[in-house]
């Protein structure tokens, strides 16, 4: 007799790291894909800063090929901003912040406080990059989630097509590094990017049985977080490799690393695709 195995609920989530993340993301999702481990009909997307752009792109039924052109064609690029403030210099700002705090909660207000206090470009400036990144994408078949953090409390929200807010907002508040881009004003509040509270935010992949979690950039917390899903899940983490890390260079924030990362994203994603594709048929 032939056993039926049940299909297994897939959630996938996309991390913080900056336009390199973004590349990567893009990259690995279209080497998975290619390679036999298309992960795109995921039932939960849940995305953190870089990972907000990608979530809600592959959410709104975006086709991976056009959004790797993106990154890797000159003639399809996005007009991105580059940042007045150097990485370096921001690790600098933020060094005491995580080094002097007490606790979470308030190196979470003192990551506001910067982000309130920084000069940076017009909101509405920075506003028009992430529509442009999103343009024909909404809130389609709810399955996307995206994170950022009221700044003034350091607390942790979570939009989706039941907030009330128009996913170009949801994410460039999501995506408004403290320091680097101005808070978003969403309903009267202002809004940080949500990897300070934590880079995945892999616990709200609540519900699935399979959690795959792309991270540009990791942190302790993410394990953490998976391990609270429960004994019955099974995580799948991808990384950079050393070929991504090399492609990301000095400043994950630089447009110039889109094609670079994209390229190593991909060539990385065929390399675990059968890996994934064990697990997806697992």
């Amino acid at each position: 007799m032939n056993t039926v195995v049940p299909e297994r609920r897939l959630g996938l989530v996309l991390g913080g790291g900056g336009i390199a993340g973004i590349a990567w993301h893009t990259g690995v999702l279209h080497g998975l894909a290619q390679g036999g481990a298309d992960l795109t009909s995921a039932a939960r997307l849940i995305g953190t800063s870089a990972g907000a752009t990608v979530a809600a792109q592959v959410g709104a039924g975006c086709a991976l090929d056009e959004l790797y052109d993106r990154q890797v064609d000159a003639t399809s690029l996005v007009t991105e901003l580059a940042p007045t403030l150097p990485v370096s210099e921001l690790w600098e700002l933020m060094l005491p912040i995580y080094t002097e705090s007490v606790d979470e909660d308030e190196r979470r207000r003192r990551l506001g406080r910067l982000a309130l206090d920084a000069r940076t470009v017009d909101e509405v400036v920075r506003r028009s990059v992430i529509a442009a990144r999103l343009e024909g994408v909404d809130w389609q078949g709810g399955r996307v989630s995206v994170v950022a953090c009221e700044a003034t409390t350091g607390q942790r929200r979570v939009f989706d097509h039941t907030s009330g807010v128009g996913v170009v907002d949801a994410v460039a508040a999501s995506c408004a590094v403290p320091g680097v881009w101005p808070p978003v004003t969403i309903d009267g509040s202002r809004y940080v990017d949500g990897g300070i509270w934590s880079l995945t935010n892999s616990d709200l992949a609540t519900g699935c049985d399979l959690v795959v979690v792309l991270a540009p950039l990791s942190d302790q917390a993410m394990h953490v977080e998976l391990a609270g899903l429960g004994t019955g899940v099974e995580s799948v983490v991808i990384t950079p490799d050393e070929a991504s890390i090399a492609a990301f260079g000095a400043d994950v924030l630089d447009p110039a690393v889109r094609e670079p990362s994209a390229r190593a994203g991909r060539a990385q994603g065929l390399r675990e695709a059968d890996r994934l594709a064990g697990a997806l048929n697992g």
